[in-house]
């Protein structure tokens, strides 16, 4: 009767952290979205801008950066775990890096609030820690880059 029982609360731990990482993961989305209506009209971000040329007078350019750094949940660390032994994509971990790119991007461009432009925009990831590091939960840092540019009025 004792495993049965350490079975199913293995599974309800499982439930649980599925359902509060789907909570937390749709909030997320949630904020992101409306920061994004937010910030739609400035400033505009270009993923390269090797002929960019303006006839308006220019007064200021500056680096602008936008950092975050962000974890799966233990439900999507778990299923990572177990699809680690079969091989294939980390698929559940795919929304994680799509909620920290945007995030990075959004915090750039929240600090950019002036600029017109942010050009030659770029986004570096790196994992701080894995899933292969016992005790550890996998989290990545992710930082968006570019240079603001303000014209003159």
């Amino acid at each position: 009767m004792g495993d049965i029982a350490d079975i199913l609360l293995v599974l309800i731990i499982l439930a649980i952290t599925y359902t509060t990482g789907c909570i937390a993961e749709k909030r997320h989305y949630d904020k992101i979205k409306k920061r994004e209506i937010a910030l739609f009209r400035q400033p505009h971000v270009n993923f390269g801008a090797k002929n960019w040329k303006t006839n308006r007078k220019i007064k200021k350019v500056e680096l602008v950066t936008g950092e975050v750094v962000i974890s799966g949940d233990y439900f999507k660390n778990f299923v990572a775990s177990l699809k680690n032994i079969f091989g294939g994509r980390l698929t559940t971990f795919e929304s994680v890096l799509d909620r920290g790119r945007r995030e990075a991007i959004l915090r750039m461009r929240e600090k950019a609030k002036y600029a017109n432009f942010i050009i030659n925009t770029r986004i570096e990831s790196v994992m701080l820690n894995d899933i292969y590091t016992k005790g550890s939960i996998p989290q990545c840092a992710i930082i968006a880059y570019g240079t603001a540019v303000t014209y003159e009025k």
